[in-house]
């Protein structure tokens, strides 16, 4: 994959070994005409989104209401005390806050909000869509020239042994994103086979042989783990410090979200202690945020990575993270796809997800100019919503500004 590289970053180093290792500083870049004439119009400012009656966006106000009214009637997948968390998951690593909020959501159309329900602001663990926010960060280090490339093996960037043998020696960036990295290994006191119902509770697998990476599709936060730890060392920065910095704040997101590690994965980055975050709440930790920042980040990814004239990740990165990659034709970069609307049937088949237990989705439907952040309900529930706000929708109402 080609990629045009604007000179947005300086490498405060002297010398060709410590500058491919230096922290980056970022300088934001303007966008082009081509690049900043996507959907929508309005961008909500930091600590304000402007509501709009479903008609003026051309949404069918009863359809929307009976939809709104049908969510709130959803139970949630993990108790409020997260009781069950230990026996679903396994032995925890990291915190978790004594309770979460009841369900919650918003609905964005054409940037506005058009519909909202429960506790917005409360700030609860995301679980996996954590996932998504890793991916976007990948994103941004190869537009911005910290790693070279998706397919570059991870090992000739990262020297810190978990890429020295020969199972791993050849893993590249990209399986790590689709998920078929076969890494082998242990992160934090958790080993890559997820074996044994007291470290890995009902998620527990049993033996197999390892595969060459690239060629097999599984779900693990193990290698989840290590991918974020081997993004963190290219960065050279604690990862939520340049999510905060590159993007959340430029989107005008609250101070209030935090991203946690476990109590054992801080690390030694060149001489500095680092907080390794995980890429989800498995195990305790992971990114904790509230729906409206969520509902920020997801209007990003419909913007295509740009925000009010302001280019924050590429064009190219966002419709490849968010297109079938690896062996799963429904899965991106850590992005869940509609592909053949097996995902959710009565939403169009370009709509794209990051999805956690819980359940927890930042839904984004690219042809209806929507997004959508639905917290705490039964995941088995999504495509009926999905296929209720697409009903919404008013025949023949403006398509995405091109």
């Amino acid at each position: 994959m080609k990629r045009l590289l604007a000179p947005v970053f300086v490498l405060l180093a002297v010398g060709t070994a410590f500058a491919a290792r230096a922290a980056p500083v970022f300088q934001p870049t303007d966008p082009t005409p081509q690049q900043a004439g996507h959907v929508g119009h309005y961008f909500p400012p930091p600590g304000q989104w402007e509501r709009r009656d479903p008609a003026q966006v051309s949404l069918n106000a009863e359809k929307l209401a009976d939809a709104i009214e049908w969510v709130k009637r959803r139970p949630a997948d993990i108790p409020a005390d997260f009781s069950t968390q230990g026996m679903t998951f396994g032995r925890p690593l990291g915190p978790l806050p004594t309770r979460h909020a009841g369900s919650n959501g918003v609905i964005i159309r054409h940037g506005f909000i058009v519909g909202e329900w429960g506790d917005t602001a409360a700030v609860d663990p995301t679980y996996s869509c954590a996932k998504s926010y890793l991916s976007t960060l990948l994103g941004l280090a190869i537009d911005r020239g910290v790693i070279p490339g998706i397919d570059d093996p991870v090992g000739k960037l990262i020297r810190d042994g978990g890429y020295d043998s020969p199972q791993n020696a050849t893993i590249t960036w990209r399986h790590h994103v689709t998920q078929t990295s076969e890494w082998q290994g242990e992160m934090f006191g958790k080993s890559h086979t997820f074996q044994g119902k007291e470290e890995f509770g009902q998620g527990a697998m049993r033996p197999r042989e390892l595969q060459p990476p690239g060629t097999r599709y599984e779900y693990n936060d193990v290698r989840i783990n290590r991918f974020s730890l081997s993004l963190m060392r290219a960065f050279n920065r604690p990862l939520p410090d340049v999510l905060r910095t590159e993007i959340m704040d430029p989107i005008g997101a609250s101070a209030t979200w935090v991203y946690h590690g476990y109590a054992d994965s801080t690390v030694d980055v060149d001489g500095t202690p680092m907080v390794s975050v995980s890429g989800g709440t498995r195990w305790g930790g992971g990114l904790w945020m509230s729906s409206l920042d969520h509902a920020r980040f997801g209007y990003l990814m419909l913007r295509l990575g740009e925000w009010n004239g302001r280019r924050i990740i590429s064009e190219e990165w966002i419709k490849e993270a968010t297109s079938p990659q690896g062996v799963r034709k429904d899965y991106g970069y850590l992005w869940w796809l509609n592909t053949d609307h097996a995902a959710w049937p009565g939403a169009p088949v370009s709509a794209f997800a990051a999805q956690g237990a819980g359940s927890n989705v930042i839904y984004i439907d690219p042809e209806n100019v929507l997004v959508v952040v639905w917290r705490w309900h039964a995941r088995g529930d999504q495509a009926e919503f999905f296929a209720r706000l697409t009903d919404a929708v008013e025949a023949g109402s403006p398509p995405a500004a091109k």
